[in-house]
């Protein structure tokens, strides 16, 4: 077979085609299934059933509400920081580069300090404070190296 062929056949299959049976008959009866289908399920639910809809709906929102104000009474008050520690003034370094690092380390500090205040017993937020700290002795090393 060569490509004059090829082509010819191509252009042979751009020709309507008509079905070998009637599809629109298959396909409304399909559809008048469907619909049946979809009336049923859309019948009108028993008022008990609704009933108990509004209940549960009722008791949620009850209890979302309670829940919020045992929050609201049982919130923590803000407590100030002590800044008695060494670390916590603040400290910025002459040289930009290291500017910039002391600043984010600063505000990291900051950040878990406030964390802990919340959750004073969990030993993740203890470690992050401790590896910040280091952090910012690194970087006054750092800084009293570079002059």
């Amino acid at each position: 077979m060569n490509e004059f062929e090829w082509r010819r056949q191509l252009r042979d299959l751009r020709q309507p085609l008509a079905p070998q049976r009637d599809l629109w008959a298959s396909i409304d009866a399909a559809l008048d299934a469907a619909e049946r289908t979809q009336a049923s399920a859309h019948a009108p639910r028993p008022v008990r059933h609704r009933r108990g809809l509004v209940a549960t709906g009722l008791a949620a929102s009850l209890l979302l509400a309670g829940g919020i104000g045992w929050r609201l009474l049982h919130a923590p008050t803000a407590i100030p920081v002590a800044d008695n520690t060494a670390s916590s003034t603040r400290w910025k370094p002459s040289d930009p580069r290291l500017a910039g690092a002391a600043i984010e380390l600063d505000a990291a500090r900051m950040e878990l300090q406030l964390a802990l205040q919340q959750a004073p017993d969990s030993p993740a937020l203890q470690r992050l404070l401790d590896r910040t700290e280091q952090q910012q002795a690194q970087l006054r090393q750092l800084a009293t190296r570079a002059g």
